[in-house]
């Protein structure tokens, strides 16, 4: 089987958890179990590569659809807020997978006593994210739930897209050779949210990096669509498990230069302190791409031109062994194994 054919993974994941925990929800392995050992059976996606966003033929017409749900709390938090991310996650998700978003449908499932303030505040700041992004709210749902039921709201956005024609990237695309590009500094969202909860006694000058990524995607289509292997944006699970579903879905190995990673002191600083690895932290406003070699040093220079985009760095490149396997190398020489997310560290963080 070449590389260009879709690849099956290596192994079949069973799903035989008594039941659901919240690390199910964490977008690290236990969520890997529950989607492809019980939802992609059931719903016959098994053995295809699992992503955010599907392409599908609407009378004769190829249209991208994603669909996201947001449980964040605290509702607000320095930088951003549920409303932003609803639609910012979504956006980024139709973006990646070479899209340009048309519109957004949302749904609020709306705890009762919730204060008509706050719901108009968070509807605002979707209005204005839309705005920014681009993107109109066409539609949705509400529903009300009992007190105590729902954290205050929880907001669930589709995404509707136009594939950009000139876009033909996947992890079948990918070649031992090609470099990654990672847009600008992680870490960032989750620990500020976790910070915003008041949990961890740390003062630190951080805020969200929830934003649309479609300028600094649009400028690299533009100036090397062609070299262009794979995109995606490291949320829930971070760039480790971004990486990892790279690694099985071509079938190739990662390796990743950790020294090259752009992350900021304070999110290191709460990293280590904390005993959480960066590179597990969810990130709302970042994208991974791969890029042919040759393309590589014009795809930097274009995401670094546009405004956000001045930390992006490449920081790892793809090579045929070991194969479906992510390996960090640190900057003393050694190297570990760098897996998906196992447990829940930081829940309901998007």
């Amino acid at each position: 089987m070449s590389i260009a054919e879709p690849l099956k993974p290596v192994d079949t994941v069973r799903f035989r958890d008594a039941q659901i925990e919240m690390a199910h929800g964490a977008g690290g392995k236990a969520s890997r179990r529950l989607v492809e050992g019980l939802f992609a059976p059931l719903f016959g996606t098994l053995g295809n590569p699992l992503t955010d966003a599907a392409t599908i033929a609407v009378a004769g017409t190829d249209v991208v659809i994603t669909t996201d749900a947001f449980v964040v709390r605290p509702l607000r938090f320095r930088g951003g807020s549920i409303g932003t991310l609803a639609v910012h996650g979504t956006v980024n998700d139709l973006v990646v997978a070479g899209a340009s978003p048309c519109a957004l449908l949302a749904t609020f499932v709306i705890e009762a006593g919730l204060r008509s303030d706050i719901l108009e505040r968070e509807a605002r700041a979707m209005a204005e994210a839309a705005r920014r992004s681009g993107v109109r709210i066409v539609g949705g749902d509400t529903k009300v739930v009992e007190h105590g039921k729902a954290d205050g709201m929880y907001i669930t956005t589709t995404g509707l897209g136009a594939p950009d024609r000139r876009v033909r990237c996947g992890a079948a695309s990918v070649r031992p050779g090609d470099q990654i590009i990672l847009s600008g500094p992680i870490g960032d969202h989750g620990i500020t949210v976790l910070l915003a909860r008041g949990d961890v006694d740390l003062d630190a000058e951080l805020q969200s990096d929830t934003r649309s990524v479609a300028p600094l995607v649009a400028a690299l289509i533009e100036d090397a669509a062609h070299g262009l292997r794979w995109m995606r944006d490291p949320t829930r699970g971070g760039v480790a498990t971004a990486l990892n579903e790279l690694a099985r879905d071509c079938g190739l190995g990662v390796a990743l230069f950790e020294e090259r990673l752009p992350v900021r002191d304070a999110v290191r600083g709460a990293c280590e302190l904390l005993g959480l690895d960066v590179l597990h932290i969810a990130n709302e406003g970042q994208f991974l791409a791969v890029v042919a070699p040759a393309d590589t040093e014009r795809a930097l220079s274009a995401i670094r031109a546009v405004s956000g985009g001045q930390d992006a760095a490449v920081v790892g490149e793809i090579r045929e062994t070991p194969a479906r396997t992510v390996i960090g190398f640190s900057p003393f020489g050694g190297s570990r194994v760098v897996d998906m997310l196992v447990g829940d560290p930081l829940p309901r963080i998007c």
